[in-house]
């Protein structure tokens, strides 16, 4: 699902990453850690095709997302790929529902398609009687749900994750480790998890140690 060669990227003087190659197969959920300043946001930054490495080469889903168009790619990362960030950032002026049916409205669903599968995703997040919540009115539980529940549903190749579970306290964080494998068994997402999350780490079937820029044990 997702081969990388030789990923470089510089900030000025600093390097971020230092030729990172990986190789992440169909329905994979993989970990990656290592101390702050190691790489892992940068790395997913570039595999989510956020950012452009200096040099290396990017296949996701069959595709070489380095070579298309910016017009190409926006359209590829709204169908292919959905990120859920350590802060939810939901639309505060839109119920959870709304929310979450943003991207299908962006890849030109009617509302009522859109409205259809957010539903379904909100229910299997198990947020469904709160649809018609806004944010500011959610736990910050709740609205992690509601944003992993937005970037999956255009049911994307691949999923990745920040931090996912960094602000919310432990019972929490386990709600939220268990909907990811959950999603996983029911729509079959490779998924990419950056965390320091000693515990989610080790529930992914892989984990990628980062250090000064590169993958060190994979």
């Amino acid at each position: 699902m997702i081969i990388a060669e030789n990923l470089s990227k510089s900030f000025g003087n600093l390097q971020a990453l230092k030729g990172v190659s990986l190789s992440i197969s169909k329905g994979e959920v993989v970990s990656v850690v290592g101390a702050s300043g190691a790489g892992k946001s940068t790395l997913l930054q570039i595999l989510g095709t956020l950012s452009t490495p200096d040099t290396g080469s990017l296949i996701i889903d069959e595709q070489d997302v380095l070579r298309m168009s910016a017009s190409k790619l926006s359209a590829f990362r709204n169908r292919r790929i959905g990120f859920v960030f350590q802060s939810h950032r939901l639309l505060p002026e839109f119920t959870a529902l709304e929310n979450v049916m943003i991207p299908s409205l962006i890849a030109g669903l009617s509302n009522r398609e859109a409205a259809s599968r957010a539903k379904a995703l909100l229910s299997e997040v198990g947020l469904l009687e709160r649809m018609d919540h806004k944010p500011s009115e959610l736990s910050g539980g709740e609205a992690q749900r509601v944003a992993i529940a937005r970037a999956l549903v255009n049911n994307p190749a691949v999923l990745f994750a920040d931090e996912p579970s960094g602000n919310l306290d432990s019972a929490t964080k386990q709600d939220i480790h268990r909907i990811f494998f959950e999603m996983r068994e029911k729509h079959g997402q490779t998924i990419v998890i950056v965390t320091h999350d000693e515990t989610l780490a080790d529930m992914c079937d892989r984990k990628l140690v980062m250090s000064d820029g590169l993958i060190i044990n994979q």
